[in-house]
């Protein structure tokens, strides 16, 4: 049954479309494994679709609380059951849905399930708003590992042997605790030096000088990387203007 959304979030409220104190998930319509989004679900209240990820989140059972995108992939039988004011067309075709709902949403976290796996140049779209969107904390759960943002400075407790991927999208220099391979004195950048296949010795902290950073953990993480973006400790990234950092 869907809970009603005016006691979880707001619509077209502050320039956004979705408001909400809380997490929310937002759901694409790219791959999702049996239990990916079962295991989303259960750690929120309100559920955003970016375009087509309204139909795999119906088929569960769940009406979505919003849904943004181009609509392009959206049609039939699947549109005409969701209420009109849960609609929010954005048109342009400069971008991606995922980017049109993320940006869209002010939320303390975004659980992002549907944009890894199938096409690879969908993922590294999604990937590529990640960084830009660099004021939002949003997790992306893949089939095996999930995907966040770095932000200034973060410490998670992982298991020893862990695998701990960093890819630069843009230059970055930074420090570490916990990692067999130490970023400390390494300048990372995507036609240079990149931090994948790292492992975790124990619990890991992470500081970096500048947005860009992608960090790759196994999804059994996700908890602690759900409390660390909550916490309020990890500093966050100011919003850019016109595509640049303010």
């Amino acid at each position: 049954m869907c809970p009603n959304p005016g006691k979880m979030i707001n619509l077209r409220k502050n320039s956004q479309i979705v408001r909400s104190e809380e997490p929310i998930a937002l759901v694409g319509g790219g791959e999702i494994g049996p239990e990916d989004l079962n295991q989303t679900l259960i750690r929120v209240k309100a559920v955003v679709a970016a375009d087509g990820g309204a139909i795999p989140l119906m088929d569960s059972g769940r009406m979505p609380d919003a849904v943004i995108g181009d609509f392009d992939s959206l049609t039939g039988t699947y549109l005409d059951r969701i209420p009109a004011d849960r609609l929010f067309p954005i048109r342009e075709q400069d971008s991606t849905d995922f980017d049109k709902a993320l940006r869209s949403i002010d939320a303390p976290l975004v659980l992002g399930v549907g944009f890894l796996g199938g096409r690879l140049d969908h993922q590294m779209a999604v990937l590529n708003a990640l960084v830009r969107l660099q004021d939002r904390f949003c997790i992306l759960i893949g089939e095996h590992e999930i995907v966040f943002h770095a932000p200034p400075q973060i410490r998670l407790s992982l298991t020893p042997g862990d695998v701990v991927s960093l890819f630069p999208f843009q230059r970055v220099t930074g420090l570490s605790k916990g990692l067999e391979w130490p970023i400390d004195d390494l300048v990372l950048e995507p036609n240079g030096r990149v931090g994948t296949s790292n492992r975790a010795l124990s619990d890991v902290e992470l500081t970096v000088d500048g947005p860009g950073l992608l960090v790759m953990v196994p999804r059994d993480a996700l908890n602690q990387v759900m409390r660390a973006l909550l916490s309020r400790q990890t500093g966050r990234w100011p919003a850019r203007v016109d595509g640049h950092p303010s």
